[in-house]
């Protein structure tokens, strides 16, 4: 038991405009690591100086199996681009709500108009750092706008004559929102957090590595 850890269970760490994070459950912190490395059960005689140090060690010189002993379940809620950027990280286990079997919600991203930017001329899958002016940035937000209600009318429309969810559902955006559990080992997190906190990496995925990072720090402090 992390006591830091139980502190915010289940707790709602809101990311984007309609997006979260939860840290549904955990399974170890840092008194796995170091049991699992020195191979012992208990407490024992080890003081918290010792235990940072032998982390630390252990980081240092990437020995990482005992890091693969503490285990986190997240529920988050975040626009399906992002989702799928999320999913190439192929060590996580996932299961995600499904629109086959149920009616997908009316909630789609809209950036914030300071997001709103050019594509970059020396980066080909990035944005410029500065934003189009307010106006123009409105104007890309109005036409987003637009776009997902004419996109969920059309699906809400196509539920109602009867056309099965699988199908009804193939034209909504990339901006919808979607739910899913999702279960990773620390080792394999701290990839996730070591590609997606760069700051090459998408300004919306990034936001979530963020957080995630924090509960990191709940349930792992030394390691973290």
């Amino acid at each position: 038991i992390v006591p830091e850890a139980e502190a915010i269970l289940d707790k709602e760490f809101p990311v984007l405009d309609k997006g979260f994070v939860r840290l549904v459950d955990y399974f170890g912190g840092d008194q796995r690591i170091v049991q699992s490395a020195r191979v012992s059960y208990g407490e024992g005689t080890k003081t918290v100086s010792q235990d940072g140090a032998l982390i630390d060690y252990l980081l240092r010189h990437q020995h990482t199996s005992p890091f693969e002993q503490v285990v986190m379940t997240f529920h988050v809620k975040m626009p399906i681009f992002v989702a799928r950027q999320w999913v190439r990280h192929r060590t996580g286990r996932m299961n995600e709500v499904s629109g086959r079997y149920s009616l997908m919600k009316d909630e789609f991203y809209v950036p914030e108009a300071d997001k709103v930017s050019p594509q970059s001329k020396d980066n080909k899958q990035g944005r410029c750092d500065e934003a189009f002016d307010a106006e123009k940035a409105n104007q890309i937000i109005s036409t987003l706008k637009e776009g997902q209600e004419s996109a969920y009318n059309n699906y809400s429309s196509l539920i109602d004559e009867g056309l099965a969810r699988e199908v009804a559902r193939i034209n909504l955006p990339l901006s919808l929102y979607t739910e899913f559990y999702w279960e990773m080992d620390l080792h394999n997190l701290f990839h996730f957090l070591k590609l997606r906190l760069d700051s090459h990496a998408q300004y919306e995925i990034r936001v979530y590595a963020e957080i995630l990072l924090e509960i990191c720090k709940k349930v792992a402090p030394m390691a973290t």
